[in-house]
């Protein structure tokens, strides 16, 4: 179950063009742009990457605005951002163990830094629809393949109110107004 004081958020690649092409992006995105607000409101860390932003593009804009200039993006090279050491070090020192993963593509990036924050010991939890590829199969093998690997998938509504526990919380209705749109 997720913990708020236990939980950091996982931006991964939402960049240039290639959001745009990803199956299902408008609600892919909407959901990312709810859950980043929510883990601000909870006052859980974001981690933000951009994967080679010189050939891709950088973050686009509506989910850019909702971060900096409070974060800056952790570019990389390697699919996984486990593979790049300032993530790795950004991690160690927000010394969180539930990692909740947004961003695209599903089957590349997504997948290879869940499986590998998985295999140094972080509890992962991938929200399947805040996740996506450009072709649905392939979104959907990663989600499988990630599922079978032991990393949890969950939901954007599961995640949220998991974090919550209770209606009494008092972010709820702030929360919940995410959770109807």
């Amino acid at each position: 179950m997720l913990e708020i004081e236990n939980t950091a958020l996982a931006v991964i690649d939402v960049q240039g063009n290639l959001s745009g092409l990803v199956y299902e992006h408008e609600r892919v995105l909407v959901h990312i742009q709810h859950f980043i607000k929510a883990a601000e409101a909870f006052g859980i860390p974001i981690l933000w990457s951009e994967q080679a932003p010189d050939k891709i593009g950088e973050t686009i804009e509506s989910i850019k605005n909702l971060l900096y200039p409070m974060l800056k993006p952790i570019r990389k090279r390697s699919f996984s951002c486990y593979g790049c050491s300032e993530y790795v070090e950004h991690l160690k020192k927000i010394n969180k163990r539930q990692i909740l993963v947004t961003g695209i593509e599903t089957h590349v990036c997504v997948y290879q830094t869940a499986r590998d924050l998985h295999h140094h010991g972080y509890q992962v939890h991938v929200i399947a629809d805040s996740v996506s590829s450009r072709r649905e199969p392939d979104h959907q093998l990663a989600i499988a393949r990630m599922r079978d690997e032991g990393i949890t998938i969950t939901t954007a509504e599961m995640a949220m109110t998991e974090l919550l526990k209770t209606a009494d919380h008092p972010k709820f209705k702030e929360i919940l107004s995410y959770l109807k749109r």
